[in-house]
């Protein structure tokens, strides 16, 4: 399987973070913000969001949106 990075932009069209998924080991994605900071993980195994520090954003979804938002 291989890796896919898309570019979250926000309304000037300038990137603001980046999210990277395709991970074998039940994480859907890995959230990173314009400067590289790892913001968050999100799994599709366990629908939950988790921020940098380790407590769960959504229970009930994998939304790399919610942890762009918190930063």
């Amino acid at each position: 399987m291989s890796l896919e990075k898309k570019y979250i932009r926000d309304f000037n069209h300038r990137v603001t973070g980046t999210v990277t998924s395709g991970f074998d080991n039940g994480h859907g994605s890995v959230v990173r913000d314009n400067s590289g900071q790892v913001l968050g993980r999100t799994s599709t195994r366990y629908n939950q969001t988790r921020d940098n520090s380790g407590p769960i954003i959504s229970s009930n979804t994998a939304d790399a949106g919610l942890l762009i938002r918190k930063s």
